[in-house]
């Protein structure tokens, strides 16, 4: 899945990480570090924001209040969004990478975590990235009801920690 022509390499790095990461799910209903959403709902919000990515690199005005729905099969309703991305971005004007970034990082430790799996094998251009876009970005105004306070980061937190605790998730 990786390489695309025309794709951001960040970008498709953070869409083939999070595949395989939502390929690896066998319990839909188990808890996330969002207090508020199962696992399958994160997977839903991460698709329904992909395909927002791909509307937007295509021009397109982007509802971001509208709830997602992944349908019956979330491996192959991802697969699509991220493929739906990844040629809207080669055929079009790029979604902007540090938002992106910040979105597929910050998600894809939420799951990697509700998996019970670690991200120290990931790319970590891609949450250096999303970082650098979240704190430039992310005031304690803008926070609202997706992000909470920050939280301190263990010491020995990788950058995908770092990122989630910028966040307001507990990392630990």
């Amino acid at each position: 899945m990786s390489g695309h022509a025309g794709t951001e390499p960040l970008i498709d790095t953070a869409l083939t990480q999070f595949a395989e990461l939502v390929g690896s799910v066998d319990d839909w209903q188990a808890q996330t570090p969002c207090e508020d959403w199962s696992v399958g709902e994160l997977v839903d919000h991460v698709t329904g924001n992909t395909a927002r990515f791909a509307a937007m690199a295509r021009g397109e005005e982007v509802d971001w209040s509208a709830k997602p729905e992944s349908g019956p099969d979330r491996v192959a309703a991802f697969d699509s969004a991220a493929d739906e991305l990844r040629d809207a971005w080669s055929e079009g004007t790029p979604a902007p990478v540090g938002m992106a970034s910040g979105e597929y990082a910050v998600h894809t430790w939420d799951l990697a975590t509700a998996l019970g799996r670690s991200t120290s094998d990931l790319d970590p251009a891609v949450a250096e990235s999303g970082l650098e876009f979240m704190r430039g970005n992310l005031t304690d105004d803008s926070r609202g009801e997706v992000f909470g306070p920050e939280k301190p980061a263990p010491q020995d937190a990788d950058t995908y920690g770092t990122l989630a605790a910028f966040a307001g998730r507990s990392v630990t």
